[in-house]
This record gives structure tokens, sequence and C-alpha cells, in this order.
């Protein structure tokens, strides 16, 4: 607004129009730097947008034996532990019937392989490269190995510590994926600050071991058990990095087709070799230890 001539008798307004744009705004907010922020909605919305094109990029068919999958480690992991200490509870004394009946329903996985190659148009993985028993062959057993120290921590252990304890599998995962398979594993802050946590769970528990030990069992024997414990997560999450190279090298781009090596039944093929391969070398173990005759089941 401004005066008009020297009198100041007539005043002239100006109006000032601004865009719509920015009389509404866009949700965002000017940062103290200048730049726009984005907002929790757009964020979220975001969000959605690329999990539903996620989701959509892969058939339906896939996250039902995704969630197949998952859940039957969910129920498996659980139902080993308190097994386990069962068996302990019961009386039980070796741990090379414990390692064996953990790998002796390798039939499982071949059986199911049975309705893919019925059903479906897959094939057999057939016949496999020397390179892919050779793994096949370590892999089985690396797990014999884990099931074994496995039965050995939970001879001392309570269950609850030593699922938690075996739960840094996760962090040694994500290690070794990184340094083996290479940068197709990359480990972002959500993954550092998941084997943080781990970690300082692990810390905690070992720092209270006197609290939870069974009666009868030595800090001696408790500290076996615990490392034992470590030890075996770390080479599970060996051979999970071990697998993936496997698929990478020899199922994808080395013996198999790309194609091929997404499907499911090469998954229940390696899971049923190597468990084969596991409950092999367990037996063997189980027979040269006389644990057949001298265990009590």
């Amino acid at each position: 607004m401004e005066k008009d001539g020297d009198g100041g008798e007539g005043l002239r307004h100006h109006a000032i129009r601004l865009p719509l744009a920015a009389m509404e705004g866009s949700g965002s907010e000017i940062t103290s730097n200048g730049g726009p922020s984005v907002s929790l909605r757009q964020k979220a919305s975001s969000l959605m947008a690329s999990s539903a094109a996620a989701y959509r990029s892969k058939p339906a068919s896939f996250w039902a034996l995704l969630a197949l999958s998952g859940g039957a480690m969910l129920t498996a992991f659980p139902a080993a532990s308190l097994l386990s200490r069962l068996y302990y509870n019961g009386g039980g004394q070796s741990k090379w019937i414990l390692s064996w009946s953990a790998v002796a329903g390798w039939p499982i996985p071949a059986l199911l392989l049975l309705p893919c190659y019925l059903f479906s148009d897959a094939s057999p993985t057939w016949p496999p490269s020397p390179w892919l028993c050779f793994w096949y062959a370590l892999l089985g057993l690396l797990s014999a190995a884990d099931n074994l120290m496995y039965a050995w921590a939970y001879a001392y252990l309570p269950a609850s510590t030593a699922s938690l304890v075996a739960a840094s599998s996760l962090a040694f995962s994500a290690v070794f994926g990184r340094l083996i398979v290479g940068k197709k594993n990359r480990i972002g802050l959500s993954t550092l600050n998941a084997i943080v946590v781990i970690t300082a769970g692990v810390v905690i528990i070992a720092l209270d071991s006197g609290s939870d030990r069974y009666p009868g069992v030595t800090g001696r024997q408790y500290a076996l058990g615990f490392a034992l414990d470590v030890a075996g997560s770390a080479l599970h999450g060996l051979i999970f990095a071990l697998s993936e190279l496997v698929f990478d090298k020899y199922l994808s781009n080395g013996s198999g087709d790309g194609a091929a090596a997404t499907r499911f039944h090469v998954v229940l093929e390696q899971q049923a070799a190597v468990s084969l391969s596991a409950f092999a070398f367990t037996s063997a173990g189980l027979a040269a230890t006389d644990g057949f005759a001298g265990t009590r089941w």
C-alpha cells in the first residue's frame, strides 16, 4: 500500500498473487540448510509403493513357498531346542545319537521332490558335476560337526540360554556372506545394528552365566557348552554362506541355468543331498564310537 500524491488522501492497494502450489504446499518442510525434508506420510507412501512393486514382481507361488519355509524354520528350531533338553532331562547321555537324530529326517525333502518332478516341468539336476558332489559332501561334513557341537552345548546349557546364543548365527551369516560371497551381500546399517544387538546379548548372557546353571553342572562344563554353542553358531553361519556360494557358482552360472536355480526343487535337491551326506558322516561316527549299542534311547 502506498500514498497517492503529496496530500496522501488517495491510497492505492497492490494485490500480490501467490501460486496455489506455494500456498497449499506438498507436505514438505524447509530444513535449516534450505532443502525440502520428506514428510513421514511421503516416506510411508514410498515404502508401500516399493513393497507392492516387489510383491508383484514375484509369482504367488514364490510367496507361498517362502511363507511355508519360514514357518517350518520358526517351528523346527524351537522344537529342536526343547526336544534336545528333554532328551538330557530324561536320562539321555549320548551326544552322537542327538546329532544323528537331527539329520535322520533327510528323506523328507527327498520325498517332497517327487511331486515337483511328477506334476511340474521340473527335472532333476542330473548328473551333478564332480565339484558339486564335493561341495555337497563338504557341507554335509560341516553340518554333522555343527550338530555335534550343538549336542554338546545342550548337555550343559538350558534350552533358553542355548537358543539365545545360537541366534548369533545370524550375525556370523552376515559376516561370512560378505567375506565369501562378496558384494552381493552388503552389510548395511540395519544389518550392522542387528549384529551389535545380538553380540551384546551374547555377552550379557556370558556375564550372567551363574544364574541359570543346572545343578551338577560345573563352571568348566558350562563354559565348554557356551563356547561350543558359539562355535556351532559360527559354523552354522559359514554353512549358510557356502551354500549360497554353491548356488551362485554351480547351480546358477555353472552346471545349471539361471532360471532353474531359482526354482524350489533345486533348493530341495540341495537340502536332501547335504542332509544325506551329514547323515552318513554322523552314522559313521556313531558306529565308530559303538553308539548304537551303548546308547540309551
